[in-house]
């Protein structure tokens, strides 16, 4: 027994002075060579992708507005889903999107049917609209009160400023909330427009 603990007392000793070496690195220069040029990824929105996104959602109002006069509810309705298809997000799952003018039970629209309704109406399951889009629009303006951008995803909110083809003037406060995706296209995934509060 005394020769056990004696062991044991030798190997302890032993462990405890095992000292650790030290890693040394060589003192070298380190050079990055680009013979051609380096493919990289950037998921990053900037300000600009941003303001061109929104830029296109106007643009293609007024397209969905003039096809609906030009070539009927048909033609509205084929470009009004290609536009929902490029523009949002529904491909990734639900959309969060609460347009200006729906009503209970149908106020979200996180379905891509439910956005097309609300654009261009003529669907019985979505009784309450009568197509946003079709609303004679011809211009429109964004004013951003701001705008946050983080990383791959990017938020705006401000007014938009409709105008139709009589010189009316409609204006919605706006949110929208951008995801840049593995192809590097912006997409709606969030998108919150309401009238403006007035005091009575």
């Amino acid at each position: 027994m005394k020769l056990l603990r004696t062991s044991i007392s030798v190997l302890f000793a032993t462990v405890t002075f095992v000292s650790i070496p030290r890693i040394i690195f060589a003192q070298t220069p380190v050079n990055i060579i680009n013979d051609v040029k380096t493919p990289i990824v950037n998921r990053a929105i900037t300000e600009s992708e941003v303001l061109a996104a929104q830029k296109a959602w106007g643009e293609a109002l007024i397209a969905i507005a003039t096809t609906y006069e030009n070539n009927g509810i048909e033609g509205a309705k084929a470009l009004a889903g290609k536009v929902i298809d490029e523009a949002y997000g529904y491909q990734f799952g639900i959309v969060l999107f609460n347009p200006t003018l729906t009503v209970r039970p149908q106020t979200f629209r996180t379905t891509r049917e439910g956005a097309l309704a609300y654009f261009v109406g003529n669907d019985p399951a979505f009784p309450h609209d009568d197509g946003f889009a079709l609303k004679g629009w011809r211009k429109v303006e964004i004013k951003n009160a701001g705008i946050f951008i983080a990383g791959n995803t990017a938020t705006t909110m401000g007014n938009v400023i409709l105008t139709d083809k009589d010189g009316n003037i409609t204006t919605v406060d706006k949110t929208w909330q951008f995801f840049k995706d593995d192809n590097g296209k912006l997409r709606i995934i969030l998108h919150h427009s309401s009238l403006p509060f007035t005091e009575k």
